[in-house]
């Protein structure tokens, strides 16, 4: 399933994007810019902010990775210090050497005047300045197995993100298909009202002939102008609601536009002059896209994403056994020093062993503690995969009752369609009302703004079923 929109995503960025034929319409003069669903999911898998921000998820979780795959390198380190002390650190005379006595005493003194007499201290003194350089590698051996699980756990934050893409890209795609068909719904609606208006206007013209004849009374000239005031407010309302679900669906999918009608300077389209072209009436029966729910639920993202959560605790709590467990790391150093005495160069090698002793009780309580997450973890897994199924099977009652409304909101617009014909011969012939007949142009604009709904309601169903089947 979710290779479906993760395919279309290079696809759109690879190739021409649907704005640039914007731009081009716009520089050819032509005033009506149109726009398939093709063009606008594609839009959508460029500009939208979700799925932007779920493929740099998917980019940290790489970097992650490879901050987990340092673990198994050696460290490295360049330490330098340098220092210098107003009085030396360290200062041993004859006394702090073989202790205070009336010999110690004797020779301290006689150790005075000699240094007196040829010019030393009587005092030894270090550490009054000094320098050290030198370059450390540490290589862990065994850490319990900490950087192996850390590794795995790494890696499956980048599953995970990329579920979550996933997640997105389907319900990306969804909400523009949502929009996408409101705003044709909406403009079918407008046309309509239009086909009314023409009908309303011949019907005016019809009866204003009657009434100058005496043929007609004035309240039913009166009763046309009324509907005809009626249709004008729908209108006005419906082009409204069509320009504020445009700017909200173009703000969405990144297309530029001058909300007035006519183009602008700025070589963006106007609100109006952009035309959604793909055909609201073309469906088929739900049928064509079952699948048994079980199977469409295990091979929903949601549920990998349940056995990654799974998985996850369980390495959790291998890594806190591994907090209990030996450590060995080997290691080299080399340098210059020059601290106490004459500057040189020196290094070693060295081994390590940390064998935490104390830490058992606490290890073993913190595992405990893991294991009731991961049970609870388990216990989600099972219980949303049950919720999963009823959803599958929820989406697939929704699908056919829609598509049920849907063949009986035609067969009421026929109908309705039907006795707004006979109403119009029945009034030709002087056997109706002009109230009958507008009763039944209304019945019949009525029938078919419920058949728009009923469609819009039908594909909606159909796409949040087809997303989860296919």
């Amino acid at each position: 399933m979710a290779l479906l929109f993760l395919a279309a995503a290079p696809a759109a960025i690879a190739g021409t994007a649907p704005d640039d034929s914007l731009s081009a319409a716009v520089e050819d003069g032509n005033r009506t810019v149109t726009l398939t669903l093709e063009q606008c999911r594609e839009l959508a898998l460029q500009n939208s902010r979700d799925i932007l921000n779920a493929s740099l998820d998917v980019e940290a979780a790489k970097a992650q990775k490879q901050e987990a795959v340092a673990e198994y390198f050696p460290k490295v380190a360049v330490t330098a210090i340098a220092f210098y002390a107003f009085d030396p650190l360290l200062e041993l005379g004859i006394t702090d050497i073989i202790g205070n006595s009336e010999f110690a005493e004797n020779l301290n003194n006689t150790l005075t005047q000699l240094a007196t007499q040829y010019g030393f201290s009587p005092v030894y003194s270090t550490l009054k300045k000094g320098v050290s350089a030198n370059v450390s590698v540490m290589q862990p051996v065994f850490a319990g197995g900490r950087i192996v699980t850390g590794n795995k756990l790494a890696k499956l934050g980048i599953e995970a993100a990329g579920l979550q893409q996933s997640i997105s890209l389907r319900t990306t795609v969804e909400d523009v298909e949502s929009a996408y068909w409101q705003i044709v719904s909406l403009e079918n609606k407008l046309d309509c009202l239009s086909d009314v208006r023409t009908m309303l206007d011949t019907l005016y013209r019809d009866v204003l002939s009657a009434s100058d004849a005496g043929l007609a009374l004035e309240t039913d000239l009166l009763q046309v102008r009324l509907k005809m005031n009626e249709v004008k407010a729908g209108e006005v309302q419906l082009k409204n609601g069509i320009r504020l679900a445009k700017m909200n669906f173009f703000n969405s999918i990144g297309v530029e536009y001058n909300p007035y009608s006519t183009f602008s300077g700025d070589g963006a389209p106007g609100l109006d002059d952009i035309r959604l072209t793909d055909d609201i009436s073309d469906i088929s029966a739900p049928q064509e896209y079952y699948r048994p729910a079980e199977e469409v639920a295990a091979d929903q993202e949601e549920t990998k994403l349940l056995d990654l959560s799974v998985e996850s605790k369980r390495l959790e709590k291998r890594m806190a056994l591994g907090e209990a467990l030996p450590q060995i790391a080997v290691g080299a150093t080399y340098g210059y020093n020059n601290v106490i005495d004459k500057g040189s160069m020196d290094g070693l090698v060295f081994g390590m062993i940390r064998i935490p002793l104390s830490d058992w009780g606490k290890t073993a309580r913190k595992m405990q503690r893991l294991d009731t997450q991961m049970q609870k973890a388990e216990n989600d897994r099972l219980y949303l995969q049950r919720q999963l199924v009823l959803q599958v099977h929820k989406l697939w009652l929704d699908a056919t009752a829609a598509w049920e409304k849907l063949l009986v909101a035609e067969e009421s617009c026929d109908m309705a369609e039907a006795l707004m014909k006979q109403m119009e011969a029945q009034y030709s012939a002087g056997m109706a009302a002009v109230s009958d007949l507008l009763q039944a142009q209304t019945q019949f604009t009525q029938a078919e703004a419920d058949l728009l709904d009923c469609r819009i309601a039908y594909r909606t169903a159909l796409r949040a079923y087809r997303d989860k089947a296919e």
